[in-house]
This record gives C-alpha cells, structure tokens and sequence, in this order.
C-alpha cells in the first residue's frame, strides 16, 4: 500500500496548530487530537507513514519537539510506530486502544463507520447487562442512592447538556462500581466515553427519543434486588440505543 506523504487535510488547510510559543503541553495536544482524528477517519490508512517531522514542523510552524511529543501519544495508544529511517508508521486497526476514552472521542469527531458502532454496542451488550445483574445483588444504599442522584440530574438536565451527559455517564458508572468487581470498574472510563460519544453523536439529528425512562427501568430493577430484570432492562436500554444510533446515522445532521 503506497504510503501518505501529505498533512492532515484539516491541519493543512485551516493552520490550527499554529498557537503562540509558551504553550507547549496544549499545542502537542492539538497535534495529537489532528493526526489522531485522521488516522481513525481514515485519511491515514494502517500501513502508511505520516509526515516527516520537519516537513509537518515547517509547514505549521510549530516546533519539532511538539510534533515528537504528539506522536508519543498516538504510540502509547497503539495508533502508530515510529523507527529510525523508516518513520513513523500506521499499525494496524486490531493494534489500537479502541476502549481509550481520548481515542473514542477521536474517532466521533469524524463519521464512525456502522462497524465500529456495532463493536462498541456489542461490547457494551456483553459488559453491562452482567454489571446490572451483579449491581441487583450487591449494591448498597450509597450505590442505590448515587444512581437516583444521577437519574435526577438526567431528568433535570436533559441528556441534551453537558451536565446532562455527565450524569448519564455517572449513571454507568455507578452500576459498574456497585459490582464489587474490580476488573468490571476498570472498564468504566471507556464505557462513560462509549456512552457519552454516542449521546451526542445521536444528537446531530432532529429525530431523539428519550433514553431517560430505560434508565429508569434498569434503576428500579436494581433497587428491587432483581437481578433477571436488572439484566434485561439493561439489555432494552442498549438496544434501544443502538436503533437510536442506527436512525442517527441514516438521517441528515442538522443545520448550524
């Protein structure tokens, strides 16, 4: 597969990168987020070298250390190698940190492909309806007490807000903490960006049904100790997200 010589198209042609000296842990953080929504977009394809160093360096006229340090970020999250000589290169799909929350927001800057939504979901389908299930056995009043705080907020908020989300996100986490497993609320930072990505990815259409009373449903299941309902009102939830997801895809975005 010939390789990719060129910059990223946004970074390219809108300059963004180019911020004043004195900044250099958000300047590498913007390269960062540039070369990373372009690898998950596609525009840099597994396999392909990105820009030299002192041609990317040069041409947004911001220093090489910044770059370098950009790139140390996308190999610590499996998107890229780098070696002398031959550059740095893309590594393939199955090598990225595909559950890492900054990796995940790469990817909804752009348009996620069906696949990587049904993975995300499938992963989510297998992971939450057990945590919902251990949650009905195992929570404790401040576990129940934090999931009622978090659907108030929702409910309050509208998923629509940031706070919103956050109590979305808050909600998830809860259950997964109520568990008592520990490789279980290891999980739960990339379930939160999970969540929250495809909460605002719906929400790029006109088209939205309120999530609120499947949360609700899985709550009280919780609450009743009932762990069959817990785990298929969690079940209901997802896939009722996942045809949201799929109706957001097919529709237009709206109009800013």
């Amino acid at each position: 597969m010939a390789a990719k010589k060129s910059l990223p198209r946004k970074a390219a042609s809108a300059r963004r990168l180019n911020e004043p000296r004195g900044t250099g842990r958000r300047l590498h953080g913007a390269i960062a987020y540039q070369l990373g929504v372009a690898i998950l977009s596609g525009e840099y394809l597994p396999g392909s070298t990105l820009s030299g160093e002192i041609e990317f360096s040069e041409a947004l006229d911001i220093s090489r250390t910044a770059y370098r340090e950009a790139v140390q970020v996308l190999i610590a999250k499996g998107l890229v190698e780098s070696r002398p000589k031959t550059g740095t290169r893309v590594l393939p799909r199955d090598r990225w940190n595909l559950l890492d929350p900054e990796v995940l927001a790469w990817a909804f800057a752009g348009e996620p492909d069906q696949d990587f939504i049904r993975n995300l979901f499938e992963l989510r389908a297998i992971v939450e309806p057990a945590a919902a299930t251990l949650a009905a056995k195992r929570r404790t009043r401040a576990d129940l007490k934090t999931m009622a705080d978090a659907l108030s907020a929702m409910d309050r908020n509208t998923l629509t807000t940031e706070t919103g989300r956050a109590a979305d996100r808050d909600f998830h986490d809860s259950i997964l903490r109520a568990t008592r497993n520990d490789a279980l609320i290891v999980l739960s930072s990339s379930i939160g960006a999970a969540v929250n990505w495809t909460t605002l990815f719906k929400q790029r259409t006109r088209a939205l049904r309120d999530p609120i009373p499947d949360h609700r449903r899985v709550y009280e299941a919780i609450v009743a100790g009932d762990p069959d309902a817990a785990s298929l009102a969690m079940h209901r939830l997802i896939d009722l997200a996942l045809e949201d997801t799929r109706l957001s895809m097919r529709s237009k975005p709206n109009k800013r």
